[in-house]
């Protein structure tokens, strides 16, 4: 999560989470394992389901796995979090994407908070109920446009510590906001026969009953790309690596995919594994890796390699987009930069060329292929991407034009499969 950024939840909530990430840069050099490959692409429109999670899953999630995968050896989706329901200086109406480049985004993320919020009472007059609504409604839309649907999970559980009377966020996510007794137990606590895995099975039970509504006009449900636990090599979220061994987070990652697949009988879903930055070999990539028949899209999220690193940055991102590429290709899965972005405030200034030079270049050097990338939500105070009345829209406009840049106006029909 991003250090300076923090998340109030006070007397007018505020419709969006910050961007996901340390900034924490390290020196050290990433390791890039020799590719393995590969004579004919192994995937086929009629094999495709051999390589996904869910062998039963819906003909429009089996499309766009597909179609995202071979998306990849041409061109990469552009999306932004809250795209429909967040604004640059709450400038509502079109996405902010669509300001500056006249074409909607090829991707857009929401979120499973509000849904599974505690305070969540499925009333019309509750306001985390309305959050869920207009996150519905968010996805509803931008699959009737053929946009791609990603969904993360800010999951609260524990209390924060700093909770008063006034202030709406009694449950927490972040770990510098838990009581410290918390910390070292509460995702033990969820494991299978732990004293709050009835909770977490709860909670899974609400995953499932939002994915259930969300449908396309015909009935059919709408696939989404479902990120859990993300980041969780970093420790500012409760479920973060000092907070859990890599057995146990792999047993936690396993129950969710298979009591949603196989119990609660959820078959439009595609599941990201979506680590932070820090890994720097496969090896390390993959150390709290619940095995390919649980991942359909191998992710990453990085914020801190792009701030203000120039070159070497962007190399950096490069290489390590470079290792969940090439372990894509050997398992026939998906890349992605699934987060990413660089938040321009009132005291940060644009980054010359971001966009077009250094963003582009780890997207595409070294002969990688990344299925889309996605930038954080903007708002009142700040944006990830500009809207047409910020000094670097030229930038962004001219990445968007790039050859291997895809808006929705460049996406094949992700949900349907090749004839």
């Amino acid at each position: 999560m991003k250090n300076y950024i923090r998340i109030f939840f006070l007397s007018a909530p505020i419709l969006f989470f910050a961007g996901c990430s340390s900034d924490d840069v390290t020196n050290n050099p990433v390791i890039v394992d020799p590719p393995v490959v590969v004579a004919t692409d192994p995937l086929t429109n009629s094999n495709t389901t051999t390589y996904m999670v869910d062998a039963n899953a819906t003909k429009e999630t089996v499309a766009l796995f597909y179609n995202l995968k071979k998306l990849a050896k041409s061109k990469f989706a552009i999306g932004q979090q809250d795209a429909f329901i967040s604004f640059y200086k709450n400038s509502s109406g079109e996405s902010d994407i669509k300001k500056i480049t006249g074409n909607d985004p090829a991707i857009i993320g929401s979120d499973l908070s509000f849904v599974t919020d505690i305070r969540n009472d499925g009333t019309t007059s509750n306001w985390f109920y309305q959050q869920e609504v207009k996150n519905i409604t968010q996805i509803k839309n931008a699959y009737a446009k053929g946009i791609i649907n990603t969904v993360s999970w800010h999951l609260r559980g524990p209390k924060n510590k700093n909770y008063s009377e006034t202030d709406k966020e009694e449950y927490t996510f972040y770990a510098n906001s838990m009581f410290e007794a918390d910390k070292s137990i509460f995702f033990r606590s969820i494991l299978p026969g732990g004293t709050r895995h009835e909770w977490f099975k709860e909670k899974l039970d609400q995953v499932a009953a939002f994915s259930s509504k969300l449908k396309g006009t015909k009935g059919e449900l709408i696939p989404i790309i479902f990120r859990p636990f993300h980041e969780f090599d970093g420790s500012w979220f409760w479920w973060g690596a000092d907070f859990c061994t890599p057995e146990e987070y792999k047993t936690v990652y396993k129950f969710t995919v298979d009591y949603l697949k196989n119990t609660k009988g959820v078959h439009n879903i595609l599941y990201a594994f979506s680590p932070d930055r820090t890994y720097l070999t496969s090896t390390d990539y993959l150390s709290r890796y619940p095995g390919d028949k649980y991942v359909d899209v191998l992710g990453m999220d990085n914020y801190g390699d792009f701030d203000n690193q120039g070159t070497t940055g962007a190399n950096t991102a490069n290489s390590k987009l470079k290792i969940i590429s090439d372990l894509a290709k050997t398992k026939v899965k998906i890349a992605a930069l699934t987060e990413t972005g660089y938040r321009v405030t009132s005291s940060k200034t644009p980054i010359n060329d971001w966009f077009s030079n250094y963003l582009y270049s780890a997207l595409t050097s070294n002969s990688i292929e990344v299925s889309y990338v996605m930038f954080w939500n903007n708002d009142e105070n700040g944006y990830y991407v500009p809207n047409g009345s910020v000094s670097n829209d030229a930038d962004f406009k001219t990445f968007s034009l790039k050859s291997k840049s895809a808006l929705l106006n460049s996406l094949p029909k992700m949900y349907e499969l090749p004839k």
